[in-house]
């Protein structure tokens, strides 16, 4: 399994496949499959049945998940960098290594 170093609510953008170069904010995490929902990224139709709450059924968008490995944050001026940790204060701190700010 690989180690996650995204979290929910960093803006990431999509750097392989169909969604290449869309940007989002990360919405939910599978950790367990290291997949990420990313907002208005890799939309798909679902088409649901009639339900109580839904009687006429229909399709819907949604968002599908991404492997992560697809997937770089973005620093606060827009770069994309990978992320490193550092130790101060007796805290550990997630850091852009492009940059060195903390994240």
């Amino acid at each position: 399994m690989i180690k996650i170093k995204v979290k929910t609510g960093d803006q990431v953008r999509v750097l392989a496949g169909d969604h290449k170069g869309s940007e989002g904010k990360i919405v939910k995490l599978f950790r367990s499959k290291n997949l990420a929902i990313v907002e208005g990224v890799n939309m798909v139709k679902k088409h649901n049945k009639p339900s109580s709450q839904n009687p006429k059924g229909g399709i819907t968008e949604q968002e599908a998940p991404i492997h992560i490995s697809n997937l770089s944050l973005l620093t606060s001026k827009g770069e994309t960098t990978r992320v490193g940790y550092k130790t101060a204060d007796g805290q550990k701190n997630r850091v852009a290594l492009k940059s060195d700010e903390i994240i």
